[in-house]
């Protein structure tokens, strides 16, 4: 990832293309992390290419391997024209919604930069709340535990989309 501004949102570090490979591989391997890439449903029509339909990606992952109950969530819309269009919003709908159906979570984390107004304000709107500032690392950290109440309304607004999983 080289842009600067997108590194700061959210808080990564620049990866050489072979440690971004050597990252993805890891992932791929890893039981305890799922990435999604978030793909522009128009310009996938129009092209056919998923390459060129790439906009971003979610992730989801156990930070404690023994405790798969609680799930750290994460966004990234790259593009920037994408963003601000719910993509961002869609995605993560339907992230949680898959960790709920086929790994049973039932709390998730997210950790945001405080720069990151966006972010912050999406998942309030989507029900997190605060539980922790870091002022070392510049980023609060917001928990949602998963009820009925909010699988209903995930399910409502996500009602016409579905989860289309490919492997590798």
């Amino acid at each position: 990832m080289k842009s600067e501004e997108l590194q700061q949102l959210t808080a990564s570090e620049p990866l050489s293309l072979e440690e971004e490979y050597t990252m993805q591989r890891s992932w791929l391997m890893d039981e305890n992390k799922c990435t999604f890439i978030i793909l522009d449903k128009r310009k996938y029509e129009e092209t056919k290419n998923e390459i060129d339909a790439m906009i971003g990606d979610t992730n989801l992952f156990f930070a404690n391997p023994d405790d798969r109950i609680c799930a750290e969530a994460e966004i990234m819309i790259a593009e920037p024209w994408a963003r601000g269009r719910k993509c961002g919003w869609e995605a993560m709908l339907l992230m949680f919604m898959y960790g709920i159906k086929y790994l049973a979570v039932k709390e998730y984390i997210v950790k945001i930069s405080y720069i990151n107004d966006i972010s912050i304000r999406m998942f309030r709107n989507m029900g997190f709340e605060d539980i922790s500032r870091s002022d070392v690392f510049q980023e609060v950290t917001m928990s949602k535990i998963v009820d009925k109440l909010w699988i209903e309304w995930i399910n409502s607004s996500t009602a016409g989309c579905e989860i289309n999983t490919k492997v590798g």
